[in-house]
């Protein structure tokens, strides 16, 4: 019996990583998940109430509900027949893995529940898979893959939830809210209720308006719950009341939401899409620590973010895809000159016009490089540095030739007709012919041009799916978001060198489905760099930090702060550098290459380092804004001034009656900045006399 297990007639306690998980399991009865949190069960859920506490939810075509829980996924069938068959208690290379068995003797349908755990982490991922073992077909409409109930409780009015909104341009922008705001009293005697506070996402980005993730603060208890699901389209969360509390279902493509039906024919499987859940005792800093920790465990191994190269990129506040080769040596001298490492050609390079509707063919213009696009990406390599290219491989423009002569099933087709978004079709990476298309292009760009480095953009949203050869829309959506991510896979695996940036409009798809395998991440396409501070700021709360690709971009007439403050917003995560750097003014390009010296002095702290955040997750519209990085021997801090107060007291309790030696490190021998550090309130005041101001502290 594996250490941390106590088994009853009906229980399995689990204890594994600071992770408490009780299941009652139980013949000819459904599975039920009594508790998941930072401490062992304290309460016993009521008898009449453990109904609502099922591992899982499956909804099928033809069945009713138990009871009238309005259109969330509560009380589903055959969800609540599946009846315990089996489990089993494992421990592979990643850490222990939990499988348990259910099956419904009406439809035949057999459940997997995985939940596997990573050593050391308190996090779990799950997933469930489904097999049709009867002799009819099943017609799917929802499938869990992860069903929490018991959280929280009437009692808990300070209960709250944080929400991670995104846009184009304004990324990760956290907003916490009480959960009785939200419309949640739990005032049903019945333990039952319509009521559901659900966050989705519809389409193929999968972070279009919100980041696929979210945070439960238990204030009274001092812990924090999440969730995170790790799918690059459509997916679902909801929190339910549920006896006399909340209950969260998260899963990906249904129905109701997406227009997902799958048939199910006999012997067939459907596996869902992975979802990350954890708790911790504490709050963000803690929650977020353990996320960093298991996003870099389940993440393709590579170089990238082991050495963090610097990368120059020509498109921000810079030749704003209108590349040719006149333009791009004087750019690419300076770019080398401040010891970038990679240099990134984006948009425009494959079309003398309208760059934005020809995309899909990959064919350097002759008007742009007349004497080829060779001349320019051997002559980044002999500048020291990698040449990269800019793609949106995954479409192909309404007035690329190429799109009249695609076959049938290139393109997502709805009624008939292939779906158009901002001139671009949808390429389907279902169809061979499609991934035989995109693949024959990136090993071209590679042999034909030496490009290393691949910014791979996406400007569409592809809406619902396709209704070519699948059961429904939603279904062909969710086979093309499998089958690109196996393209992927295998680009890599040939290429295990090549750096590929993730890019859609920015941060439109930060998603741990694409990024287990991109090493790298916009993280906006936010033009102001005042505005990107908060952006910056936040980005590992989704994503690692050497993942977290962050604009600097010194406008030609920045004054001395605004470069600093461009330079800050990207030192502590992975350097995006653009602007026209030869038209930068010598004093502020000494700036631009003294941050980039500095950069490669720490960046093998950053790699291993974890975020915390002293003054809580950064807003637009905050007057200070802090990120700090907890490294082996060192922590650093990413300040930033943006509006009114002179003087900031950051909060660093952890190290409170410590002597530190605290020093602003980016700028070196800087005068404008001032700090001192009060041991016995565990504060460090720091002094910035104008607004516009930013430094990187290290103690």
């Amino acid at each position: 019996m594996i250490k941390g297990v106590r088994i009853t007639e009906m229980r399995l306690q689990i204890e594994e990583n600071g992770l408490y998980l009780v299941f009652e399991m139980e013949e000819n009865h459904p599975v039920l998940l009594l508790h998941m949190g930072a401490e062992p069960m304290k309460q016993e859920p009521e008898d009449d109430k453990k109904f609502l506490y099922t591992m899982l939810e499956i909804q099928t075509t033809g069945e009713s509900r138990l009871e009238h829980f309005g259109l969330g996924y509560s009380g589903t069938l055959p969800g609540n027949r599946m009846n315990y068959v089996s489990h089993s208690d494992k421990v592979n290379e990643k850490g222990r893995v939990l499988e348990i068995c259910t099956k419904d003797e009406v439809t035949g349908l057999l459940s997997r529940m995985c939940y596997q755990f990573y050593t050391g982490i308190p996090v779990v991922r799950c997933r469930q898979i489904l097999k049709n073992e009867g002799d009819e077909e099943i017609g799917l409409e929802a499938v869990s893959s992860y069903v929490q109930a018991g959280m929280g409780s009437e009692e808990q009015e300070d209960m709250s939830l944080l929400i991670p909104h995104n846009s184009w341009q304004e990324e990760l922008q956290w907003k916490e809210t009480p959960v009785n705001q939200l419309g949640h009293h739990i005032m049903s005697d019945s333990g039952i209720s319509s009521k559901r506070i659900q966050i989705r996402n519809i389409g193929s980005w999968s972070s279009g308006e919100y980041l696929p993730m979210a945070c439960l603060r238990y204030s009274d208890r001092n812990t924090m719950q999440f969730w995170q699901i790790e799918h690059n389209g459509a997916w679902n969360w909801e929190l339910q009341e549920r006896a006399g509390s909340l209950a969260l279902v998260v899963n990906g493509p249904d129905e109701i939401n997406h227009h997902w039906w799958k048939n199910l024919k006999p012997g067939e499987e459907f596996e869902t899409i992975p979802v990350a859940a954890g708790c911790v005792e504490g709050g963000i800093d803690e929650a977020f620590a353990a996320l960093t920790r298991y996003r870099r465990r389940i993440r393709r191994k590579n170089p990238d973010n082991e050495s963090l190269p610097v990368i120059f990129n020509d498109y921000m506040n810079c030749l704003w895809a209108d590349p040719t080769t006149e333009k791009e040596i004087p750019i690419i001298d300076a770019a080398a000159a401040i010891g970038c490492e990679y240099y990134c050609i984006d948009a425009g390079w494959y079309t003398d016009e309208n760059w934005w509707y020809k995309v899909g063919e990959w064919k350097p213009s002759k008007i742009r490089f007349p004497n080829g696009l060779r001349e320019v990406t051997d002559y980044i390599r002999s500048k020291g540095m990698i040449p990269g290219i800019w793609l949106e491989i995954e479409v192909m423009g309404t007035q690329c030739d190429m799109a009249d002569k695609a076959g049938p099933g290139w393109f997502f087709e709805r009624h008939g007709k292939a779906a158009v978004d901002r001139e671009r079709y949808q390429l389907d990476f279902r169809n061979r012919e499609v991934r035989a298309y995109t693949r024959g292009v990136v090993d071209r760009l590679i042999k034909e041009y030496g490009i290393g480095y691949f910014k791979i953009d996406y400007n569409i949203n592809a809406g619902i799916g396709t209704e070519y050869c699948t059961d429904s829309p939603g279904e062909g959506l969710l086979e093309h978001n499998r089958a690109y991510l196996r393209w992927l896979d295998e680009i890599f695996a040939d290429y295990p060198e090549l750096v590929i940036e993730n890019c859609s409009s920015g941060g439109m798809r930060m998603d741990y489905a694409m990024l287990s395998r991109y090493s790298i991440q916009s993280t906006s396409d936010q033009p102001n760099y005042l505005k990107y501070a908060s952006i910056a700021a936040n980005a590992p709360s989704a994503l690692t930090p050497e993942q977290a690709a962050v604009w600097s971009y010194p406008l030609s007439d920045s004054t001395r702060e605004q470069t600093i403050f461009n330079c800050v917003n990207s030192c502590l995560l992975r350097i995006h550098q653009s602007g026209h750097m030869g038209a930068l003014a010598a004093d502020k390009r000494e700036i631009v290459k003294e941050e980039l010296d500095y950069y490669k002095k720490i960046r093998k702290d950053i790699k291993d380092a974890l975020p915390f955040w002293p003054l809580g997750l950064a807003k637009d519209g905050d007057d200070w804004m802090c990120l700090g990085l907890k490294g082996e021997a060192k922590r650093y801090l990413a300040v930033w001034r943006v509006k009114e107060g002179e003087v900031c007291r950051l909060p660093l309790k952890d190290w409170k009656g410590e002597e530190l030696d605290v020093k602003v490190a980016f700028p070196a021998n800087d005068e404008e900045c001032k700090v001192s550090w009060n041991l016995e309130e565990g504060e460090l005041e720091i002094r910035l006399p104008q607004e516009g101001m930013a430094r990187v502290l290290e103690f």
